[in-house]
């Protein structure tokens, strides 16, 4: 008889086997612990303290919430919809039991926030309009500016221009009495003291005549001025007046303004979620 050697199984493949099981024993066992921690979590029921602890700090969060960069307004609608979502499953808790007076008072303030929130979306919306208005009334600040500069100058210029030529007679003039002055009268001169006299007399009334003439110019120059300067403030101060609301209106819709009327939302919800509570312990006494 012909010999046959014995095949042997390598060693390897019973450990293997043996890994395998112990593999799948530990997954069963995950898998019976994982199915009795969701049954315990589905059969767990919050508390009233429970529910209202993280109702009050969702809303906490919710009210100090802020918006990074403009437009805020893009942000409004998930807001209102997670503030919505939180008192949702308040209500909807088995442990609380809402009566009609917390309803009203908890639509009421959502639907005031979300009135708020409409107002601002709608002001953020007309930011483009804001700068651009800002922007001609700047320009037409300029014009009104340029134009006084310019008549300003103007009248300045006659000023001068007139007052150098009535200065120029009055020096004439005062030279005129100082040649008088200087003139000899007598029998045998060409002027007698009666006709000098009346010479000095003319001149000097011209001259007076001449100065009055230059008091007179340069009033009614300052006249002039005055009335220019009036028309300029006239026209200046509205258009002031309009940029400096047009930079406060755009300077409040580049920050998130919406952030004091979220906050009084949430915290009125606190108050009425207090509120219910308070109410329900008193009736159970």
């Amino acid at each position: 008889m012909g010999y046959r050697p014995r095949i042997k199984s390598p060693r390897t493949s019973g450990r293997g086997n043996r890994t395998s099981r112990h593999k799948k024993a530990k997954a069963k066992g995950r898998k019976h612990r994982s199915i009795g921690s969701s049954i315990w979590e589905e059969s767990h029921v919050a508390t009233t303290e429970e529910v209202v602890d993280r109702t009050l700090k969702r809303l906490h969060t919710l009210g100090s919430q802020r918006f990074a960069s403009s437009p805020f307004s893009e942000h409004f609608g998930r807001w209102l919809l997670n503030l919505r979502d939180v008192m949702s499953e308040f209500e909807s808790s088995p442990t609380i039991s809402v009566d009609d007076e917390f309803v009203k008072e908890r639509s009421q303030i959502l639907s005031n926030v979300e009135f708020e929130l409409e107002e601002r979306s709608r002001k953020e919306a007309s930011l483009e309009g804001s700068i651009k208005s800002l922007s001609d009334s700047k320009i037409l600040l300029e014009r009104i500016e340029k134009e006084y500069a310019i008549r300003a100058r103007e009248i300045e210029g006659r000023k001068n221009s007139e007052v150098k030529r009535l200065h120029s007679g009055i020096d004439g003039l005062r030279g005129e009495l100082d040649d008088i002055a200087r003139m000899k009268t007598g029998f045998f001169r060409a002027f007698s003291k009666k006709a000098k006299a009346q010479k000095e007399a003319e001149v000097t009334q011209r001259l007076n005549a001449a100065q009055s003439e230059l008091e007179l110019t340069v009033q009614n120059f300052a006249a002039e001025q005055e009335r220019l300067r009036g028309e300029y403030e006239r026209k200046k101060q509205p258009v002031i007046e309009q940029i400096r609301d047009y930079q406060k209106e755009i300077e409040n819709l580049e920050t998130d303004g919406s952030i004091k009327d979220r906050r009084v939302a949430c915290e009125a919800l606190v108050n009425a979620v207090n509120a219910l509570l308070q109410r329900k312990t008193f009736s159970l006494q």
